[in-house]
């Protein structure tokens, strides 16, 4: 009968461990594994691999915030302008919105040229935001409460919209 030794993780020295990573051959513990497809790996191998997949250039952060800050500004003002017009135009703008985030994440999409990083993705979000306080502040200053109303609908549903379809997250899988 063999005996397997235990060996510590190079993380944690006071945890004994029999799990090593796939990929470099260190032992770790349950703690700091992490299940891929193909087996347990470290922290540290998983980022190695993840930053292969970061594309972005110095350019991109500037390029993705600036679109979705043009493009968010524009629709924060038709969504302030359409909301004077009654309560039902909510439904409007909520209708709206989805479709609004889906336009501004291919926007960014296509100025930066595909590329990704999740840095990039949250810049793109900020600006999204920010392109939408200008409205915001204007509608704190008229008291306008229905501008308000639209312009939060309108970035609770727009900003994840656009996130998930910027990054490519899944929700669901099918």
């Amino acid at each position: 009968m063999t005996e397997t030794s235990a060996t510590v993780c190079y993380v944690h020295p006071s945890r004994e461990t029999t799990l090593r990573c796939n990929q470099c051959d260190r032992p770790i513990c349950t703690s700091c594994a992490i299940r891929t497809p193909t087996g347990y790996r470290c922290k540290e191998c998983v980022k190695g691999q993840q930053k292969k997949f970061d594309t972005a250039e110095w350019f991109d952060y500037l390029f993705g915030f600036s679109v979705a800050g043009i493009l968010s500004l524009i629709t924060s003002l038709l969504a302030m302008l359409v909301s004077g017009f009654g309560f039902f135009l909510f439904f409007l703008i909520a209708a709206a919105s989805s479709t609004v985030g889906v336009v501004i994440a291919e926007a960014a999409r296509f100025v930066t040229r595909r590329h990704r990083s999740r840095r990039l993705y949250l810049t793109v979000v900020a600006g999204m935001v920010l392109g939408a306080a200008p409205m915001i502040i204007i509608s704190l200053i008229m008291f306008d409460i229905y501008s308000l109303i639209s312009l939060g609908i309108y970035l609770v549903i727009a900003v994840p919209v656009m996130y998930y379809r910027l990054s490519g997250l899944q929700l669901f899988k099918s």
